[in-house]
């Protein structure tokens, strides 16, 4: 006691960084030491009074000190958490004594690099997650995103997209998180194409009309390279989301079909129709015309668009089976050539003359995509 009471005397006339070194001495002897009660009273009380000194040194090297133990004074913590920055730093960045309501407060006051702080702590809940997903700066949000230790919800990634997707740091670590929700991923790329249909390079060089259909058709491309990239599990929470935005087009189930994503497509009619999963599936895979037709009526599809469908599914049958090698150069063009729309027919009836057009894109671009490909191989050879 007279230790602390003679530290407390001599802490009024010594120089700064003697009063640095001295608050780090006794941080440590309190955490380390074993102290009697009335010592560790008195210490506790001098490690407070210490809050109150007026050099911001003297008050960071007790952070510093106080900043990995389990066993700091709880109040000492919250007073240095609440510092100005310089001061808080490593108290936000790993103390363990810090609960969530802490960490929680801290972020809500809006201080950037608070913010950012707590982000990069080697662990964080879900509700600090969610704090920082909700109001953090975008930076901390970069930060959060990058952290391997934070528990994310789907939700706090969703208003993270919301709110900084147009950020090119930002949206390059979230499509490299595994844990992005496909939804998101989706929604990241909607958010891609509108940045670049209006971006004044691109409206300059193809116009308004032209920048709107070609960022429109990007979407789509990177929608189905999306499905390729998820899991089976995550094909209705990618559909949900897709049926809420009104995404799920007669274009964007045909150019779908074509490409032979055939499992995602069940996932689409299982939302469309309400009809059980294995039902759907078992349609799929061995039913007849008919019966699939009906399906596919129930699923709101057009008697024209039926048809290509139906053919498609066939062939991807044949393809699963082992019993034919095709992709989606050769499907697109059996759906064309089921519209009577190839060489040679008659033509599409005037009601399909839209969807033959899509088809016939759809073709053109395997087309140019295949032969993309046998350049690389060639050049590679």
């Amino acid at each position: 006691m007279r230790v602390v009471q003679h530290f407390l005397n001599w802490m009024e006339t010594a120089k700064v960084s003697e009063r640095a070194a001295a608050a780090t001495a006794l941080a440590r002897a309190y955490l380390d030491a074993e102290l009697a009660f009335e010592d560790r009273y008195a210490a506790e009380a001098a490690l407070t009074a210490l809050l109150d000194d007026p050099s911001s040194k003297v008050r960071a090297a007790l952070a510093e000190a106080l900043s990995v133990s389990r066993h700091a004074p709880m109040q000492v913590v919250a007073a240095l958490a609440a510092d100005q920055p310089d001061v808080a730093a490593p108290i936000l960045a790993r103390s363990p004594v810090l609960s969530d309501s802490d960490l929680i407060d801290r972020v809500a006051e809006g201080r950037e690099k608070t913010q950012r702080l707590i982000a990069m702590r080697p662990r964080l809940s879900m509700g600090v997650s969610a704090a920082i997903a909700e109001v953090g700066a975008l930076e901390a949000c970069v930060e959060l995103v990058e952290n391997s230790g934070a528990d994310i919800a789907g939700l706090s990634f969703r208003r993270m997209v919301e709110r900084h997707g147009a950020d090119a740091v930002l949206r390059e670590a979230l499509i490299k998180d595994a844990r992005l929700p496909p939804d998101c991923r989706h929604l990241l790329l909607v958010q891609l194409g509108e940045t670049l249909r209006v971006a004044p390079l691109v409206q300059a060089l193809v116009g308004a009309a032209r920048a709107e259909k070609l960022t429109r058709d990007a979407c789509v491309r990177a929608s189905l390279t999306l499905i390729e990239a998820i899991g089976q599990d995550e094909h209705a929470a990618l559909v949900e989301h897709l049926r809420l935005r009104g995404d799920l087009s007669t274009g964007f189930l045909i150019r779908m079909v074509a490409h032979g994503k055939i499992d995602f497509f069940g996932a689409v009619l299982v939302a469309l129709t309400g009809q059980a999963e294995t039902r759907i599936r078992a349609l799929l895979s061995g039913g007849r015309d008919v019966a699939v037709g009906a399906l596919l009526h129930k699923a709101g599809l057009g008697r024209h668009t039926r048809a290509p469908i139906l053919r498609a599914l066939g062939v991807w049958r044949e393809v699963a089976r082992g019993k034919r090698v095709a992709g989606a150069q050769e499907v697109s063009w059996l759906m064309l050539h089921s519209l009577g729309a190839t060489p040679g027919q008659a033509g599409p009836d005037a009601d399909a003359a839209e969807l033959a057009g899509l088809l016939r894109g759809i073709h053109l671009d395997a087309l140019r995509e295949n032969a993309r490909l046998q350049a690389q191989a060639i050049a590679a050879a």
